[in-house]
């Protein structure tokens, strides 16, 4: 599988991926309205932004398709919206998205990592070096729903950062 760069004109279809992700993977995990209200059908303009704005990765799969995302969110240094299609969970594309972000955050001379999980999606950042700081509620704006996380944090390998020239 390819890790690449995401383009604006596949918005809609990491739109789609996010939805199918938590949909499938938090099913368990929170009650139906509160999924409807996280993965509403329509995309909002926002998330063109996050695209262009951020370096924004994706996994294709082996006919050029996306079916894995993920972001580093410059303005908070945090991991943002790692998600799998259902059909290609366990295939690691997850922690190659993850390691691209990383790789990016270390490129910008970044330290440490932040990210708010889920808690069906805990473990993997565990695994992936990730520890969990506190529990918490995270408001969602759309509908005024808070979501139960973890708020967690990566230190980065001081000596895998890019040295100042």
């Amino acid at each position: 599988m390819t890790v690449r760069r995401a383009t604006l004109n596949e918005a809609q279809a990491l739109w789609t991926i996010r939805n199918e992700a938590i949909r499938f993977g938090c099913r368990e995990t929170y009650p139906e309205d509160v999924l409807a209200a996280w993965t509403p059908d329509e995309m909002p303009e926002g998330y063109r932004n996050e695209i262009v704005n951020n370096p924004f990765f994706v996994a294709d799969n082996e006919n050029g398709e996306p079916v894995a995302t993920g972001f580093l969110d410059l303005k908070n240094g945090s991991v943002e919206a790692i998600f799998t299609l259902p059909a290609w969970t366990g295939r690691g594309l997850a922690k190659q998205i993850l390691q691209a972000i990383k790789q990016e955050a270390r490129s910008r001379g970044m330290s440490r990592l932040t990210l708010s999980s889920t808690p069906n999606a805990r473990d993997f950042y565990l695994t992936q070096g990730f520890r969990v700081v506190k529990e918490g509620l995270y408001p969602m704006s759309r509908s005024g729903t808070l979501l139960r996380c973890y708020e967690m944090v990566c230190e980065l390998d001081p000596d895998m950062r890019k040295v100042p020239e």
